[in-house]
């Protein structure tokens, strides 16, 4: 049987259209149609009904697809197994967000040309919800972001989880002193773009607190910049909601300070997410070498070392 073949039948299946499958696979209709025809008469039975619009699954087709798939991938992966990783050639476009880029995407982008020169990287930089809605649309082919994402089609894994807390410039004299919510909302709140966890679980404190946003009595200032959001809490324009691992340089070099505030912040929880696609084994490849580079940066910010400067960090940030 032959396993291109298998491949057709999956893209079929997948984007319910011959001409798609066709564009996906850099052939003519014609030949999609061709590959279908001949599986369809070495197993036997009919994969898809078709009409003049629609193309669906039958019921042997449905049964048919998921071992399809698991051959496909299984094929994949005994290709690169037995082949050097260097021969690895091609184009991924990653979807990631800014919390990810200041703290490990440089040494994942260097492990990456490192074990694989010949594959290039397409970045795309926004929020969770917007990269998750470009994977979903195929217009990247791995997210990196705050998930998971709770699609059939998708794998996640796991990479780090932030701890998150409020920050300020220490000339705003916050610091040193334990603060209620009531403290912090009289100054304007940066916590990322609408609908971002961050930003949602500020509303969620908020609401718990009694205070509502939707009265002005609450200022959140949204931005899917980290650059736009630390800049201007390091000028002192109000308060942030940042990732540890995101302010450790800022508060080591006195720019802000951590402050001691009686509403914890949930922390934020980061995913490596892909579609599972039949001959397309790069997103995943590169999803777990991300897990690896994450969790190297989480236990090296653990050693002693790394200990003894972030409890002489708490100790600045509790003293004026």
């Amino acid at each position: 049987m032959n396993i291109r073949f298998l491949e057709t039948f999956v893209w079929v299946a997948r984007l319910r259209s011959f001409s798609s499958a066709a564009d996906k696979l850099c052939t003519t209709q014609a030949a999609v149609s061709n590959r279908i025809a001949t599986l369809e008469r070495d197993l036997g039975v009919r994969l898809f009904e078709r009409d003049l619009r629609n193309v669906s699954l039958t019921p042997q087709g449905e049964r048919a697809l998921a071992q399809a798939e698991t051959i496909v991938r299984l094929t994949e992966e005994l290709r690169l197994g037995v082949s050097e990783a260097s021969s690895l050639r091609g184009r991924i476009a990653i979807g990631t967000i800014d919390s990810i880029v200041y703290a490990w995407l440089p040494k994942l982008i260097e492990a990456v040309k490192a074990t694989y020169p010949d594959v290039d990287i397409d970045l795309t930089v926004d929020n969770s919800l917007t990269v998750s809605r470009l994977l979903l649309d195929r217009q990247v082919n791995l997210a990196l972001i705050a998930g998971p994402v709770l699609a059939a089609e998708c794998s996640n894994i796991d990479l780090c989880t932030y701890q998150c807390h409020w920050f300020a410039a220490p000339h705003l004299g916050l610091h040193g002193r334990r603060l209620s919510l009531v403290d912090i909302v009289a100054n304007p709140i940066f916590a990322f773009s609408k609908g971002s966890q961050p930003h949602q679980n500020v509303l969620r404190l908020m609401e718990s607190a009694g205070l509502d946003a939707n009265l002005n009595l609450v200022r959140i200032l949204n931005s899917n910049s980290l650059a736009t959001i630390t800049r201007l809490a390091r000028d002192g324009m109000g308060v942030a909601v940042l990732p540890t691992e995101v302010a450790r340089e800022m508060v080591e070099r006195g720019e802000l300070m951590q402050l001691d505030v009686d509403a914890d912040l949930p922390p934020l929880h980061l995913h490596a997410v892909y579609r599972e696609e039949p001959g397309s084994t790069l997103p995943a490849l590169i999803a777990r070498m991300a897990a690896q580079v994450a969790k190297a940066e989480d236990a090296a910010t653990l050693t002693p070392s790394a200990n003894a400067r972030r409890n002489q960090i708490r100790i600045a940030s509790h003293t004026k």
